[in-house]
């Protein structure tokens, strides 16, 4: 069977900037902020309006960072013809760097004015420490996009980018939106990070195994170049093995009701993804890439409804 080639965007047309944006990884952002969105409903802290700019702040800093990643790896000689990987704007020719720069500084901005929202919904900056926990949050996750690929000492290059994803896109994320909702960061929001710094950073594993190659000859040391293939392997596996841990933990702790356990439907697709993460090399890693973002999703839909039902902090 032929695949059907996708059409290349025009250079600085709206579909390259969405392209840009990479659709698929937002999920990422989404996750987290709807895990600490149903913490905050457990214990009765839920507000809409304060749900809606902490998940639009989570985005816009998503697009931002891949906005930064797409620019700062081609300048640095990451992203080359040799790219395994989807597309990127720049290096493709779709985005100039200073479009791709403005751009985010936009996506920042935008995502520095939810924080505010935020911050005036907890009491404004005057009232302390209500509001400024959620600032300082935003301003460092901010900081870490930039800093991910960008700057004098770029995290993702030194082997540090899977520490940056287990803080913000787990703990800070969940337990920053939890804060934003309900003004305190029960118990219950810590464990639920787990699994959402486990599986963001398992996509984070599967990115970095495919480049590993590349990367080194471009002088960037991600783990998975520093760990090898294998290592990089048994990082995937332990990622999932806590999220996996994680729901049966918080109902043996009396931290949430059964339907917690929820997500674990989901482990054969886990199961599979791991098999093929073992077999596969190179661009045949590609699918379990897009496979463990939809694995994300899936656990963190159903991971968030059994969290809602819970009645203690």
């Amino acid at each position: 069977m032929n695949v059907p080639i996708q059409p290349t965007p025009p250079p600085g047309s709206l579909h390259a900037w969405i392209l840009a944006c990479r659709p698929a990884t937002l999920w990422a952002a989404v996750a987290p902020v709807a895990v600490g969105g149903a913490v905050a409903f457990g214990v009765g802290g839920f507000r809409l309006g304060p749900a809606v700019a902490a998940l639009l702040g989570a985005i816009l800093i998503q697009i931002g960072t891949n906005f930064a990643n797409d620019v700062f790896d081609f300048e640095k000689g990451a992203d080359t013809a040799e790219r395994l990987g989807p597309t990127r704007a720049v290096q493709a020719g779709l985005l100039t760097p200073g479009q791709m720069r403005g751009g985010m500084a936009v996506a920042f901005a935008l995502a520095f004015g939810c924080g505010l929202f935020l911050v005036h919904a907890l009491g404004g900056l005057g009232s302390w420490p209500a509001g400024w926990p959620i600032l300082l949050i935003g301003v460092a996750g901010i900081a870490a996009g930039i800093a991910y690929t960008g700057g004098p000492y770029p995290l993702g290059y030194h082997g540090l980018g899977d520490l940056f994803v287990i803080l913000f896109f787990g703990f800070g994320a969940v337990g920053g939106t939890v804060y934003a909702l309900a003004a305190r960061v029960p118990e219950t929001a810590w464990w639920a990070a787990v699994p959402m710094a486990g599986l963001s950073t398992a996509i984070l594993a599967v990115n970095n195994l495919r480049d590993r190659e590349t990367d080194a000859k471009a002088g960037k040391r991600t783990l998975a170049v520093r760990l090898g293939a294998t290592g990089a392997r048994w990082e995937y596996t332990l990622q999932l093995l806590v999220s996996y841990l994680t729901p049966p933990l918080l109902l043996a702790r009396g931290l949430a009701p059964w339907p917690v356990l929820a997500p674990l439907v989901t482990l054969p697709l886990a199961v599979e993804l791991l098999r093929r993460v073992w077999r596969q090399e190179g661009r045949a890693l590609n699918p379990c890439l897009g496979g463990t973002a939809r694995l994300l999703l899936l656990y963190s839909v159903l991971f968030a409804a059994g969290l809602a039902g819970l009645g203690v902090g």
